[in-house]
């Protein structure tokens, strides 16, 4: 007798779990949070190995116009606004935005023009129509509550192709090192995935490899490396109970002090452009990012 079986992979409404996933999550992006991250930016270090990668990826052809949304302060505006494209680059922090404005007029680029907006507001009302770019881009960007809604902004606004990036593991803000070694079971979200599972149930087939980042985390202070390294396992808490957050906590005093050295580069340009500080983790992190990308005809 053959029992009943359901394949999860086609049944599964993914977009719904991503919905329920982001609800878990819960520390929602606003304007204001990058509005204050934006202080540590600048645009002086690119481009970088990360957007050589995905602009390479992209293929996007002389003279293509691009959308770019979620374009923080530049990293892909700027090498294709230097390139002769036509860029509308859009982020709803006005911080951001400002540092790229600043960087354009530095560089003597006329092709790009910077729109505050939200994914979740109506682009039409921005300006931004459908089919009015060639290609759309949303590079590290998509941190809202409907997948499934967003990607299909970018379709619709597309002419002819859709190109981002999405962590492929945990959070790209936690240190996976530090997880593992207060015994929390990582909580890997894989949201490339449901980008993935969403596009390919609207009949889109998505193109998928993948960019390697390093990042090397500095600290003016170690009580500034502990502050945010509180807030770090704080945030992988949200699913275990109280007592065990509490007793990892315990834990991650004596375990950084183990993983802080002084920084030979204090005070040279970072991977933001912004100054480093006078300490650094011991090892380097790598972040895996998921480069998708899918044809709109």
């Amino acid at each position: 007798m053959t029992e009943n079986f359901t394949p999860l992979l086609t049944t599964t409404d993914w977009n719904k779990e991503w919905m329920q996933l982001q609800k878990a999550r819960r520390h929602n992006d606003d304007a204001s949070y990058w509005n204050e991250r934006a202080k540590t930016f600048t645009s002086k270090d690119y481009p970088n190995p990360y957007v050589t990668a995905f602009l390479e990826r992209a293929g996007i052809a002389p003279e293509e116009s691009v959308f770019d949304m979620g374009c923080g302060t530049g990293a892909l505006a700027l090498p294709l606004g230097e390139a002769g494209h036509a860029v509308t680059a859009a982020d709803f922090s006005e911080g951001m935005l400002s540092i790229l404005r600043d960087a354009l007029e530095t560089r003597g680029i006329t092709s790009v023009h910077c729109e505050q907006m939200r994914w979740e507001d109506d682009w039409q009302e921005h300006g931004i129509a459908p089919k009015s770019h060639d290609v759309c881009t949303a590079s590290r960007s998509i941190a809202v509550d409907d997948m499934r809604a967003a990607l299909l902004k970018l379709t619709q606004v597309a002419r002819r192709r859709v190109c981002i990036t999405l962590p492929t593991g945990a959070s790209p803000r936690t240190d996976d090192n530090v997880i593992e070694a207060l015994g929390l079971a990582s909580r890997v979200g894989r949201d490339h995935l449901y980008a993935v599972n969403i596009l390919s149930g609207l009949g889109f087939e998505p193109e998928l490899s993948y960019i390697k980042s390093t990042r090397v985390d500095t600290f003016d202070s170690f009580d500034e490396a502990l502050r945010k390294y509180d807030d770090m396992v704080r945030k992988a808490c949200i699913y275990l109970p109280e007592m065990r957050t509490q007793v990892a906590l315990a834990k991650l005093e004596p375990w950084l002090r183990t993983q802080i050295v002084e920084n030979e580069n204090a005070g040279t340009p970072g991977e933001k452009g912004a100054a480093q500080g006078a300490l650094r983790l011991l090892k380097p992190r790598t972040i895996t990012w998921a480069f998708i990308a899918w044809n709109v005809d």
